[in-house]
């Protein structure tokens, strides 16, 4: 490999400048009726421009009367809502960096992020929250208030809407120029956010990200990934990882983009046919379903609507061929490809609302098979690449520059480079943190004395596309010293029917397994067909029939590996990976050492049998 293809830059990094210029610039620049939506009712109501900006000026100026000021910090509990994006931009328009906490988190987990991060303040959504901070709350001294957005919570000292009345309260015109003057104040180098990693072999680190960190990012996505001015996007990623954070809300402040939020994560389905968006985030869980459901509804038919499935399928796939190799479909592949898209494709496309330009996909890897399906079915999903760290964005693919199996090429201002010896990527620019709060050690661990942040994932640059193929934490070493990177392999394994969640073990043992989580709707399917017997999923996977069955598949789709590669055994578990049990990220990428512990007695069984 050449020094070339080691090394990759996005060009001139951008003027520095803070999320402050870019709120103010977003409101008299664009000035929507419905800068953000909620559910309300059983319809979406807008909030425009001008009220948000209102409401984050006197959301600002009560946290000032309370007594908060520049340089402080104050935390963020709460799931997706307006409030929250408001409670933010209140916090750094004063010189607060706010601290983001995941809602699902337990109050022991709250209690070391509040603590570490020293938050005289907390803004929280509702009485389960704050029955969480009231178990903890005589352990942090140095809380202050406790603020909450939904109305009469038990626990808290004031709600959200107070605190925008307690602003608004005798405010002159010399009070909204003074407010204003204060936040355009603020530096570019100041912080903005300490957002905490989830430790999977010890405690969470804050991630310092600074105003300019993160404005950066904004600038050089929107240069990269086009916006209409017009858009709606669908907001359900959670707003404490910073996927959601930079790409979810001030990207989408920052083009005009109206922010739509979702009830839940259950509704959005249901929330995606009512606001039929034009852009939406998310990771890559949410299209592996949406391609295992697609495939369930064709199988499920009858013969006829099967055959036609198959038969758009494989039609799209000729012209995704034509298509991705710079060419332009004609003739009958393009008149098939019509029908194909009447007949099939059109039916998934109304299912994400009939408008989507783009999918954004980011957080861990996506099979390159499941991004090649939805883009010849006609919804482009544009994978990108970064971490919490970098603020996040490191490259992302464009309409323009699109390569499936890459994550596109980096972002203005930003620096990529492949160490040798590793494949480990490094990336250098304006996008890297200022540090890991109160951990020189580890910051010092990750950011070079040239200031090149260690990602700890594997890769490779390809005429300046960046592909990942593994984290460096995750390569399998086996007893024999062969090296297996497991998230190509999981990937393939994702694309079969049967197969949910499958996670590869074998770091020091003689050989890989597989651990699968199947999908019970097509399995039970099987079962039933075959006249197998069982009361529950537990006493099903335990079938020495089923366990062949998946034994069987899962060599069918890997067929071809390297035979150190190929996992040897089949392991089946009953109930799926979740964030709440610690297995999954927010972002929903599996933690292999949790796995490995939690299924210590199953992994042991599959290598006892030897």
């Amino acid at each position: 490999m050449s020094e070339r293809e080691l090394y990759a830059r996005g060009g001139e990094r951008p003027q520095p400048g803070t999320l402050n210029h870019l709120f103010f610039e977003a409101v008299e620049r664009f000035n929507r009726p419905d800068a953000m939506q909620y559910k309300s009712g059983g319809e979406y109501v807008p909030i425009s421009h001008q009220e948000l900006a209102a409401r984050v000026r006197h959301a600002a100026r009560g946290l000032e009367k309370l007594g908060f000021e520049r340089g402080q910090r104050i935390a963020i509990l709460s799931e997706n809502r307006p409030e929250w994006g408001m409670a933010d931009l209140a916090c750094l328009t004063v010189g607060i960096a706010d601290v983001p906490i995941y809602s699902n988190l337990p109050a022991d987990q709250i209690l070391y992020i509040v603590r570490d991060a020293g938050c005289a303040g907390i803004f929280l959504s509702n009485a389960a929250q704050a029955a969480k901070i009231a178990e903890i709350r005589a352990q942090l001294p140095a809380l202050r208030k406790i603020i909450s957005f939904d109305e009469n919570v038990p626990g808290a000292d004031l709600s959200f809407s107070e605190l925008v009345r307690s602003g608004s309260a005798g405010e002159t015109a010399a009070d909204a120029d003074h407010y204003r003057t204060k936040a355009l104040a603020v530096e570019p180098d100041d912080l903005a956010t300490i957002i905490y990693t989830s430790g999977t072999t010890g405690e969470p680190k804050g991630v310092m990200l600074t105003h300019d960190n993160i404005y950066s990012n904004v600038v050089a996505c929107r240069e990269k990934v086009p916006f209409a001015g017009n858009d709606i996007s669908l907001s359900f990623l959670p707003l404490s990882h910073i996927f959601e954070r930079m790409g979810g809300h001030y990207m989408m402040l920052a083009t005009g983009t109206s922010i739509a939020y979702a009830e839940s994560i259950d509704t959005v389905p249901k929330n995606l046919t009512e606001v039929r968006p034009t852009i939406v985030l998310s990771v890559p869980r949410l299209y592996e379903k949406m391609y295992a459901r697609v495939l369930e509804n064709a199988l499920s038919g009858g013969g006829l609507k099967k055959r036609i499935f198959f038969w758009a399928r494989e039609v799209a796939g000729r012209w995704a061929d034509v298509r991705l190799a710079g060419g332009t479909p004609r003739g009958l592949l393009a008149l098939k490809y019509g029908i194909a898209q009447k007949l099939v494709f059109s039916k998934l496309q109304e299912r994400t609302g009939g408008r989507l330009r783009f999918f954004v996909s980011g957080g861990a890897p996506l099979a390159p098979e499941i991004n090649k399906f939805f883009y010849a079915a006609g919804l482009t999903i544009l994978e990108g690449y970064g971490l919490t760290e970098s603020s996040p964005v490191i490259a992302v693919n464009t309409p323009d520059e699109f390569r499936i199996g890459s994550v596109g090429k980096p972002v203005r201002g930003v620096e990529v480079k492949i160490i040798p010896e590793t494949g480990e990527i490094c990336t250098r620019g304006p996008h890297v943190m200022k540090g890991y709060f109160n951990k020189p050690e580890a910051t010092a661990d990750t950011i070079d004395s040239e200031g090149w942040l260690h990602t700890g994932d594997i890769g490779i640059l390809t005429d300046g596309y960046l592909s990942i193929t593994d984290r460096l934490k995750d390569i399998i070493v086996t007893a024999g010293g062969k090296n297996i990177a497991p998230q190509p392999i999981e990937n393939r394994l994702k694309t079969n029917k049967y197969v949910s969640q499958p996670v590869m073990i074998g770091d020091k043992r003689k050989y890989p397994v597989m651990l699968i989580v199947p999908n019970f709707d097509h399995l039970e399917r099987w079962a039933a067909r075959k006249n197998l017997l069982y009361t529950n999923r537990a006493q099903l996977i335990a079938l020495p029939e089923v366990v062949a069955k998946m034994q069987r598949e899962m060599e069918r789709v890997l067929s071809g590996l390297a035979s150190f590669e190929m996992p040897k055994k089949v392991g089946l578990i009953e109930h799926e990976f979740s964030v709440v049990k610690g297995q999954m990220s927010a972002k929903e990428s599996v933690k292999r050492r949790v796995i490995d512990r939690d299924y210590k007695e199953l992994i042991d069984s599959l290598y006892e049998a030897e």
